[in-house]
């Protein structure tokens, strides 16, 4: 399976994926990396790891359909099949989402649906919540709504800051993030809705449906 993942930032979940790939526990190509910040730490560590990976700012185009058109064809052009957005910071419009039906996934640092959006880590200690975690989702047309994949928890201690909590969380983003890519990579992945299965995996006492529509 070829992935082409969106960055902004620091890019350390690009670097789990990138990691696994070398390791050989995740048997799948990256043929493009896309960031739309020229100074984002994640382009080192593609340079570092011989990762192709482009540019594409969003003031370079009049529009966001304009933007997001460049994308796509560079997507396409290098035979995506799946896109993973780690730490991209923009909304994807329905123009770019229906380039891609259930074929986009993102991982984000809360147990949706609580706390969507920024600075999950502050909203769930603001809140008071005694667990947070990360979550793992297809991307749909709402923000941070898409049907779940995976999820993993963690406590959240008293007098805890956000930043102590962000990097616990950060953890198990590195974990959990390339185990869905290689459950998809695999055809193990199953969806029909909202709801969504992993074949082969144990839910309790309640067995996998085989009626579920595969990924």
């Amino acid at each position: 399976m070829r992935i082409g993942v969106l960055v902004s930032g620091r890019g350390s979940n690009l670097q789990a994926i990138i990691d696994n790939i070398e390791k050989g526990k995740l048997k799948v190509d990256i043929p493009l990396v896309i960031s739309d910040n020229p100074e984002a730490k994640a382009l080192e560590r593609c340079k570092r790891h011989g990762v192709p990976y482009k540019v594409i700012e969003r003031k370079a185009f009049k529009n966001k359909r304009e933007f997001e058109e460049r994308m796509v064809m560079e997507l396409e052009d290098k035979g995506v099949d799946l896109v993973v957005l780690a730490g991209f910071m923009r909304v994807l419009s329905p123009y770019f989402i229906s380039k891609f039906p259930l074929r986009i996934i993102n991982i984000h640092p809360s147990i949706l649906p609580s706390f969507k959006g920024l600075d999950a880590q502050g909203q769930a200690i603001r809140y008071g919540v005694l667990f947070s975690g990360c979550t793992v989702h297809f991307v749909d047309e709402t923000v941070d709504g898409g049907p779940i994949i995976a999820q993993a928890v963690v406590p959240v201690f008293p007098g805890e800051s956000s930043d102590s909590l962000a990097k616990r969380i950060l953890n198990y983003e590195h974990r959990i993030l390339p185990q869905v890519i290689q459950w998809i990579s695999e055809g193990r992945v199953y969806v029909k809705g909202r709801e969504v299965k992993v074949k082969g995996a144990t839910y309790g006492t309640i067995p996998f449906n085989p009626d579920l529509e595969q990924f």
